[in-house]
């Protein structure tokens, strides 16, 4: 594909990335990356830092540097998560940046914290339970991401994934689209909600991983081969 990015109705939509977090899983990520076809837009949805103040170790940077590349020869769009908090790294000025983006009428794209009424009214109790999770590695649990951890407690985070999902829908429905996708809460899913499917992508701190693929047919959610690390 040429450097003039004429836009194709093929994408690549993943989200979550939390490049610099312990837990991301950046070798899988890497395999991902190297074997995405030219043809395909990739998609960012949110969250592909994890922190910006931080400096990135080499391989984690090596990461961010073959994204840099991949917006040379064919279109990438990184849509803002809370965790990117306006960061833009060196050599992506190919790369746009979007609050929400979609595929005409067919796919909203947003990562998902705007449409999120519960973890900013319940930043005291998430505190509070980020210190019992990170109390609970240092006496020798299994380190694992906090939402991975998280996920045990099934009330809260079934809330909170399902505010996500009505928000998401509901303004995807108010505004004409098909369908919407959203990151942010680190569950992958795929339904259909007041008559709007509803995509989630999940996230790369934890297995399996996931990404949403478009093509002018059909729009799939697909599991990551871990053998290539990609499967069209």
């Amino acid at each position: 594909m040429n450097p003039s990015h004429q836009y194709s109705n093929n994408a690549i939509i993943v989200s979550d990335l939390h490049i610099g977090s312990r837990y991301f899983l950046y070798q899988e990520c890497g395999r991902f990356l190297a074997n995405i076809p030219e043809d395909h837009e990739l998609i960012l949805n949110g969250d592909v830092i994890d922190n910006p103040y931080s400096e990135l170790n080499l391989p984690h940077q090596r990461i961010l540097d073959i994204i840099a590349r991949i917006s040379h020869r064919q279109r990438v769009v990184w849509v803002r998560g809370n965790h990117d908090n306006g960061y833009i790294p060196q050599g992506f000025e190919k790369v746009e940046f979007k609050r929400f983006h979609t595929i005409g009428h067919r796919l909203l794209i947003t990562h998902g914290y705007d449409f999120d009424d519960v973890m900013p009214r319940s930043q005291a109790f998430i505190k509070a339970f980020k210190l019992m999770h990170d109390l609970r590695v240092k006496l020798g649990a299994k380190p694992v991401h906090v939402a991975h951890y998280a996920k045990k407690w099934e009330f809260f985070y079934n809330v909170l994934r399902k505010n996500v999902m009505t928000n998401a829908v509901n303004c995807a429905l108010e505004n004409g689209y098909e369908a919407a996708t959203c990151g942010h809460t680190h569950y992958p899913e795929d339904t259909v909600f007041n008559g709007i499917r509803y995509i989630n992508t999940g996230a790369w701190t934890e297995t399996p991983t996931f990404y949403l693929l478009i093509t002018p047919d059909e729009m799939t959610l697909k599991k990551i081969d871990d053998s290539s690390g990609f499967r069209k």
